[in-house]
């Protein structure tokens, strides 16, 4: 059940950046549904191994350029979801800034209440 409610809110994490950044669109829940599915995969795998390659240079720029892999791995994702496109790299950099942010805000809202 968590593992779906986190898909949910991945989706509706895409569909707010689409709404905010300029040239980063998705056409439809569906869609963001699907690119949620494939960003958690891609990250899973292909932004795992850049994430430990890039370590080194994580450390020197206090951790900014995992923003660069993470708005790569946007861009990558693009490439397999019909109707999610995203126009520049600095959109995709913009939207890996929000995106990380609004899944922030949203998983604070519905986490569980500790006991």
């Amino acid at each position: 059940m968590k593992l779906l409610l986190n898909w949910l809110l991945s989706a509706l994490g895409l569909m707010i950046v689409a709404y905010v950044v300029p040239g980063f669109h998705i056409n439809s829940f569906i869609s963001a549904l699907i690119a949620a599915l494939v960003i958690g995969l891609i990250n899973a795998t292909l932004g795992f191994f850049l994430k430990v390659v890039t370590f080194p240079l994580a450390i020197l720029t206090l951790g900014i350029f995992w923003l660069v892999v993470n708005a790569l791995m946007l861009r990558f994702a693009t490439w397999f979801v019909p109707g999610f496109r995203i126009d520049a790299f600095w959109d995709a950099f913009i939207g890996a800034i929000v995106l990380m942010l609004v899944n922030l805000v949203l998983r604070k809202l519905v986490r569980e209440p500790a006991h």
